[in-house]
């Protein structure tokens, strides 16, 4: 039996069009092949996935992969009855139109999301005939990046079902010569490890997965619904020239630069810590670990500096010292002791950073300035522009910033941009076990700068990609591309001017060729050029105001446009048989928080003419328990609200899908009404078709609400159904007079519509667009974002999406959301008080659960069998949705006690 430790916290789902797996009786999916080709380090992969409909009756059939993100879909086909059905990248405005004739026509929308570290997934669907086929074929491109002296390519291998042809070819191409190759990732150990075959042979590899039905169901992660796992495929390449590696073709080149043979440059660093509240637990444990771990691989020859703050700043030392034994010891001892507290003065930490570095300038060394933090600024300066602006006089690009987001509650854009102005980039740091490695694997990237200062000098060549670079470090990669003046390669003259230590150095080869790939690849090197300029036109356009980014912006539509790649400004239109919706497929962006997707609105009829018309609200199967006796009915009854809307972390895919007609029973047809504003706010649907009296009619289900009490171990979380108007007791702490109760909204599987704080004599009251201060006699309403509001001992800051709230040593947020036109807050814990005497949904404390049934489901709590079923939602506890699985069962039983307890009278 597993057993599960569970943390319960508040949560909220969002019942979607969840996909359930493949039942083997209903499609059969009889082939599934990976078709992974590298050339100079370029990879090109197909998707291909045959499914027959096995059954009587059409089906619909769907095709679900995940692909990294770092790469561009390029194409989309499918095949039925033989006949071709191509995708189309449009830019996003014109997809937009294309979307809102579909919602004239009754459409409504889905979304296909973004997942983990390093994935997004892509899913469509069609429906097939009985006995009929369908093939779906998927392209992307991707770049492969070089990080400590590797490339890495990741294959995720998730058909849904085991595969009688199931297979994963790679082909690697490198001309330059392969050094090493290994294959790595989940897919490749114990019942798998003989499904692999490598074949290495100088300048080409080979690998080839072939695991059977069987292996498919017996290895670690998987089971009757097949794999579910990556294949990494992790190379080097050989390095002859100091000058690397450059490839031409149709007038256009792509170079390659990463020299080893180069003595290592001394480097002054400081690391700038977050130590606010809201690093409480283990983020700040892992981040101690990872600091010293990092201090530990300090060279004597390095000078280092180390930054706490909160509200306040802490130094270690107020200047740079060497890291010899005696300073590492003793930054040793003041990292173990860092402890979380306070609000969040990125500002002045950054600021304070920067300072040290520009007042202990050393010949022949490189300076970097390493910020860590899990939130948004809540002290000092908090405009994230002026924040900006400032570092960036401050840095005067004397040296790079990296900065690391720690989790999903972190404003990801703003770190972005901040270092993206300063020659550094962001990197999300993930809330998971390994999340000291992750710290510890970013600062091996950039521990050893090898140059400083780099230009890339290309005689002859046009429309090249970025050629300057602050620091180039060992086991990294410089890659520029562009175009030969006139294709005469005669001209054409390459040359990188760097310093190494204190001396200027040149890399030029003249006795060197640029190689010619030949025609077999003519369009290869000019795809490289167009990712990476894309990629790069899209940096600026982050970086960038005004004219200059709209210029920026315009350029890598034109590009995306001509070659076809899904990026955040274009979409790719999936066309479907006649009858049947289009789809539109958009590009997520990481760290990326949009508006919430938009749905056309849910016309419903409250009539009914012989069967009971409910409002679907998600439920697949029997739900375990009862319904309230009012909300019971004996009746069949037809479902029509199908809109779903899936969030998820670090960024999302969104696709349109079809809505079916809703339908009054023997009676006139409604159309959905299409009526669509581009910003969350007011709606007013036009006039309903006159209906004629009904016979009878039925009340609707009660309004639902979901609450999610999540695992510590990652087993499944359970989750429970509020229904009815109720307000509920979120959080009460006695010795602080504090008291927090929230009123749930109108909008099903939503939030809150409003949530009020009571602390000491002072009422605060929260919603979407406005805070409301109620203290004594004088009432203060604010809507201006940014504000730092300060009401007795409670501070309250209202962002873009989100409320931050502290009291004392509590810290919450409520999170903004949105669906079908509504906003709503969805409370979440940041940091529980120390004080054990809390009661309210937000103070519940850990449960233990075990599984004792598997079919049908059932689970032990409390020395009590409970009846559950497996579901799927949403997560609301992160600003970017998630979504999980989890038990499904009655408030009672998942908080084993009335439910009564949590609900109060009044706000």
């Amino acid at each position: 039996m597993a057993r599960a430790v569970v943390q319960i916290s508040l949560f909220g789902l969002l019942l979607a069009l969840v996909t359930t797996l493949p039942n083997k009786d209903d499609w059969d999916i009889y082939s599934f092949h990976i078709n992974s080709t590298v050339s100079s380090r370029y990879a090109t992969t197909v998707i291909t996935s045959r499914v027959a409909n096995r059954m009587e009756e059409s089906k619909e059939i769907e095709f679900h992969v995940r692909i990294p993100k770092n790469a561009f879909i390029t194409k989309f086909r499918m095949f039925i009855d033989g006949e071709p059905y191509d995708g189309v990248v449009k830019a996003k405005e014109a997809a937009k139109e294309q979307y809102a004739h579909a919602v004239s026509l009754g459409q409504s929308a889905g979304i296909v999301s973004s997942v983990g570290r390093t994935l997004e997934e892509f899913k469509t669907s069609v429906n097939v005939a009985a006995h009929k086929k369908v093939t779906f074929e998927l392209t992307y491109e991707e770049l492969l990046k070089r990080r400590l002296g590797k490339y890495e390519l990741q294959i995720h291998a998730r058909p849904m079902q085991p595969v009688k042809d199931f297979k994963v070819d790679v082909h690697i191409n490198e001309k330059s010569g392969i050094n090493f190759m290994e294959v790595k990732g989940g897919l490749s150990t114990n019942a798998l490890a003989n499904a692999i075959t490598k074949t290495l042979a100088d300048t080409q590899a080979w690998v080839y997965f072939y695991p059977t039905e069987d292996q498919q169901k017996a290895c670690d992660g998987c089971g009757d619904q097949g794999m579910n796992g990556d294949l990494v495929i992790v190379y080097d390449v050989n390095r002859d020239s100091s000058l690397g590696d450059i490839k031409r073709s149709s007038g256009y080149f792509v170079h390659h630069f990463a020299p080893s043979n180069l003595p290592r440059i001394p480097k002054n660093v400081v690391f700038v810590i977050d130590q606010s509240g809201s690093m409480h637990g283990r983020k700040m444990h892992q981040t101690r670990i990872a600091l010293l771990h990092i201090l530990n691989d300090l060279a004597k020859e390095d000078f280092f500096g180390l930054i706490t703050f909160d509200s306040s700043i802490f130094h270690w030392k107020r200047e740079l010292l060497q890291a010899n034994e005696q300073n590492l010891a003793s930054a040793k001892a003041f990292a173990r002791e860092i402890r979380d507290r306070g609000a969040t003065d990125i500002n002045a930490a950054v600021l304070e950073g920067a300072r040290m570095l520009n007042v202990n300038p050393r010949e022949g060394s490189a300076s970097i300035l390493i910020l860590l933090t899990d939130g948004d600024p809540t002290s000092g300066v908090t405009d994230i522009k002026v924040i900006q602006s400032n570092v960036r006089k401050a840095i005067a690009g004397k040296f790079p910033l990296y900065c690391l987001g720690f989790g999903f509650d972190v404003n990801f854009e703003f770190l972005e941009k901040m270092s993206l102005q300063n020659n550094g980039v962001a990197r999300r740091i993930y809330e998971d076990s390994d999340a000291d490695l992750q710290l510890k694997g970013f600062y091996e990237e950039v521990a050893t700068p090898l140059l400083t200062d780099v230009i890339m000098i290309y005689e002859g060549g046009v429309n090249l990609t970025q050629t300057n670079f602050s620091q180039y470090y060992n086991g990294s990669e410089i890659v520029v591309a562009g175009q030969i003046s006139d294709n005469d390669i005669e001209t054409f003259t390459p040359q990188v001017v760097a310093i190494s230590r204190n001396t200027r150095v040149v890399f030029s080869n003249t006795n060197a060729t640029v190689e010619a790939t030949g025609t077999v690849s003519d369009s290869h090197i000019q795809r490289v050029w167009a990712y990476l300029t894309v990629k790069q036109l899209l940096e600026k356009e982050l970086q960038l105001s005004g004219p200059e980014r709209e210029s920026a912006k315009k350029e890598a539509l034109e590009l995306s446009l001509k070659y076809s790649f899904v990026t955040p400004l274009t979409s790719m239109v999936v066309t479907k048989p006649p009858g049947e919706s289009t789809d539109v497929l958009h590009k997520p962006q990481e760290g990326e928080i949009l508006p919430p997707p938009q749905s056309p609105p849910q016309i419903q009829s409250r009539f009914h003419l012989g069967t009971l018309d409910l409002p679907n609200h998600g439920f697949a199967g029997q739900y375990p328990g009862n319904f309230p006796a009012h909300a019971r009915s004996d009746l069949d009854f037809d479902v029509f609200d199908q809109t779903a809307e899936y969030e998820t972390a670090g960024a999302y895919y969104d696709m349109y899908i079809p809505q079916p007609t809703t339908t009054v029973t023997e009676g006139p047809t409604i159309d959905h009404i299409a009526h669509r504003t581009l910003h969350t706010g007011a709606f007013s649907p036009p006039a309903l078709p006159a209906l004629p009296p009904p016979l009878h009619a039925v009340p609707l289900l009660p309004l639902a609400h979901k609450f999610l009490l999540k695992t510590e171990n990652q087993s499944l979380p359970l989750c429970f159904d509020i229904f009815g108007d109720v307000h509920l007791k979120l959080l009460h702490h006695p010795s602080r007079e504090l008291s927090v109760n929230g009123e749930l909204d109108s909008v099903a599987y939503g939030g809150f519509k409003r949530i009020v704080i009571h602390v000491a004599h002072h009422d605060i009251t929260v919603e979407t667009q406005l805070i409301v201060v109620r203290e004594g006699q004088n009432v203060s309403v604010y809507i201006e974002k940014d504000k730092v509001i300060t009401v007795g001992s409670a501070t309250v800051i209202r962002r873009d999406r989100e409320i931050d709230v502290a009291v004392g040593d509590m810290r919450m947020v409520f999170l903004i959301h949105g669906k079908n036109f509504n906003q709503f807050l969805w409370p979440v814990m940041r940091q529980m008080p120390t004080d054990t005497n809390v009661t309210g949904l937000l103070a519940l404390k850990p449960a233990v659960y075990e599984e004792v049934q598997q079919s049908p489901p059932k689970l032990m709590i409390d020395n009590k069998e409970i009846d559950v079923a497996r579901h799927q939602g949403v997560d609301y506890s992160i600003a970017t949705a998630l979504i999980l699985d989890c038990w499904l069962m009655t408030a009672e039983s998942a908080l084993q006690r009335p439910l009564n307890e949590f609900i109060v009278a009044d706000l």
